[in-house]
């Protein structure tokens, strides 16, 4: 399965060649490594050399590694977790702008927006409208439910994603969204006639996706982004 580790990068190549191996189905999801005394064998490498390579696939997240008798490292599922995390970090700690958060959100919302009209179901359409239907109740009953209104309106995003199907933008985007809350206390107003503003660009997104538009549903969400990521920016100048 493996052959002996290039010795001008060790521990990389020896990261590399398991990595592969897990990549093409070789290694399977639960499968275990062969035990460490093989491995140094196989790879022909120091102990040292071989943890510190399982170390690095282990914070990757592609290996588990247990210890004890019925110890060693299991191969795991390969997921966005890693991915998910990073970004996470980046945004809760703000160490990405309001101006890229913005850039990013626009482009990407606009075309999962799209994707959502053209992919959704009539169970979709039905979530939708009871998401949306939410939103107004909590914004009716005044300031006390307003904060509800906020992570309502976070859902309606998060379940237009969702209706995308492509996986890649829901992670990305539940993330954000996950984390975004740092922004808008900071630089989000809340107020009546902002929030009303907000839920009237919620219904006409909405009614878009229902109505399998996808050019409106990603004008009126690119819209609908840019314009209140300028409010925050223009919040956070002051």
């Amino acid at each position: 399965m493996f052959k002996p580790a290039k010795q001008n990068r060790i521990y990389e190549d020896v990261v590399e060649q398991i990595q592969e191996a897990i990549l093409d189905g070789t290694l399977k999801v639960g499968e275990q490594l062969p035990a460490e005394r093989k491995l140094i064998e196989m790879f022909g490498v120091s102990r040292g050399t071989l943890r510190e390579a399982l170390r690095v696939l282990q914070q990757k997240g592609m290996i588990e590694i247990k210890t004890g008798v019925a110890g060693g490292s299991i191969v795991k599922g390969i997921s966005t977790d890693q991915m998910s995390e990073s970004l996470a970090l980046l945004i809760r700690y703000r160490k990405v702008s309001l101006e890229q958060l913005a850039e990013f959100r626009e482009g990407v919302e606009g075309l999962v927006a799209a994707l959502a009209a053209a992919r959704a179901s009539s169970d979709d359409c039905k979530r939708l409208q009871l998401l949306l239907d939410e939103a107004g109740a909590f914004l009716a009953e005044g300031a006390d439910r307003w904060d509800d209104f906020i992570r309502k309106d976070e859902e309606i995003h998060l379940a237009i994603a969702e209706v995308s199907a492509n996986q890649i933008h829901i992670s990305v985007l539940r993330t954000i969204y996950d984390n975004i809350h740092t922004y808008y206390e900071n630089y989000l107003a809340k107020e009546e006639p902002f929030l009303v503003e907000n839920y009237r660009d919620l219904q006409e997104m909405v009614a878009a996706v229902i109505a399998h538009d996808s050019d409106a549903a990603q004008r009126l969400t690119r819209k609908h982004v840019r314009k209140f990521n300028q409010y925050m920016q223009k919040k956070g100048a002051v």
